[in-house]
């Protein structure tokens, strides 16, 4: 008898709801807005320090933890935005993308037995990571429709064995902000357990309504508790350029280098002078991009208002989410989202696909970071289907 190859863990794991839309949406030709990026270039500036990087700057391995002239950028972007005082050469790491940074944080830090807070909805990545780094899931479920939790939620789930805890703030997928009294509460927690924070920042620049993005790291006493991940794809709509970056206290990031040097070692470094280009940019390119961001979300949320659909608020992201039982569907929230790709030609993501214990069926996610020619033509198909 042959045993099963592979590891069961990933061998036996579904294909992704995600993939199963994207297929469906391409079968029906539907407009897919259950797809997290955005249809356009990018900055032409910033495509072109790439470019000119590419074609006359050094195209062999970097180092390991990055350019020099990232890393002098992502510490500079911290001191402008955030006032935090980074040092560039020892607390500054580079990634291939913010899911690599993620993996290489819960690789470098979690050991078997450790348990690991999570917020659930959470990004589809978390999970799978922390099991087969040995750590033990333990969840909060976020209560909709503001998304909250409470004192007693963290008690529940926090305890000596505690070794971190996981935050995607602004949140995929229901466009949760963190408010600050929540992050004291989370921070409370961390300093009484003497436990850590992955904070998952990508969305740090697509923050609405005149709020302000507040990294966990800022808060008193957490500076050498927490690990910040960001984006260059979600900074500047460029996702498929894979550049993250990870900062964190020298004695924190060390096993987290550590992991990333086995996983991917380092990133191409045309695009990282791309990224360095770009964070250098004026402030009134990162307003703009929230502010053009916040207006598709009017938008996209106007039109599925229109057609009988209850939208709940989103406050950052790309992501606004839709409440089916507003329009009587008799099945859950996949079901939904299959006929509703089927029936009317437009793609959203079934939100319950973000559970991992206690899934909540009626809420779908759009994506809203497409041309505004693609969300009137996906919110048209809907007015003419219901």
């Amino acid at each position: 008898m042959t045993a099963k190859v592979g590891n069961p863990l990933f061998r036996d794991m579904p294909t992704t709801v995600f993939e199963v839309m994207s297929q469906l949406a391409l079968k029906h030709k539907s407009i897919n807005l259950g797809q997290g990026f955005p249809d356009d270039r990018g900055p032409p500036d910033v495509l072109q320090a790439a470019a000119d990087a590419l074609l006359n700057g050094y195209n062999q391995y970097p180092s390991m933890m990055g350019t020099p002239e990232l890393r002098q950028a992502v510490a500079n972007h911290a001191k402008r935005f955030y006032g935090l005082d980074v040092d560039w050469a020892r607390e500054v790491l580079v990634t291939s993308g913010a899911t690599e940074a993620l993996g290489a944080c819960l690789f470098g830090l979690i050991e078997p037995g450790d348990e690991v807070v999570l917020f659930e909805p959470m990004y589809d990545s978390y999970l799978p990571i922390i099991k087969q780094a040995g750590g033990i899931p333990k969840l909060v479920t976020l209560k909709a429709p503001d998304w909250s939790f409470t004192r007693e939620d963290l008690e529940r789930v926090f305890s000596p064995r505690t070794k971190a805890l996981v935050i995607n703030d602004p949140l995929n997928p229901v466009g949760k902000v963190y408010r600050r009294d929540e992050l004291e509460l989370i921070g409370e927690f961390l300093q009484r357990f003497d436990a850590y924070a992955i904070c998952d920042e990508v969305y740090e620049h697509l923050v609405f309504d005149g709020a302000a993005h507040i990294p966990l790291m800022t808060l008193p006493g957490l500076r050498n508790r927490c690990l910040k991940v960001g984006s260059a794809g979600k900074t500047f709509s460029l996702t498929g350029w894979k550049v993250g970056y990870v900062t964190g206290a020298p004695e924190l990031l060390q096993p987290v280098a550590k992991a990333h040097q086995f996983m991917t070692f380092t990133t191409a470094p045309n695009l990282q002078a791309g990224v360095a280009y770009g964070l250098g940019k004026e402030r009134a390119y990162f307003d703009n991009l929230a502010s053009s961001m916040q207006a598709k979300r009017d938008r996209l949320a106007a039109g599925l208002h229109d057609v009988g659909l209850s939208v709940l608020h989103s406050g950052g992201s790309y992501f606004l989410l839709a409440d089916i039982s507003s329009v009587g569907f008799d099945g859950d929230d996949v079901s939904f989202c299959l006929h509703l790709t089927e029936a009317a030609g437009v793609t959203a993501i079934p939100v319950s696909a973000f559970f991992a214990e206690t899934p909540v069926r009626n809420y779908i996610r759009f994506c809203f970071c497409k041309q505004d020619s693609l969300l009137d033509e996906a919110i048209g198909r809907l007015k003419r289907y219901f």
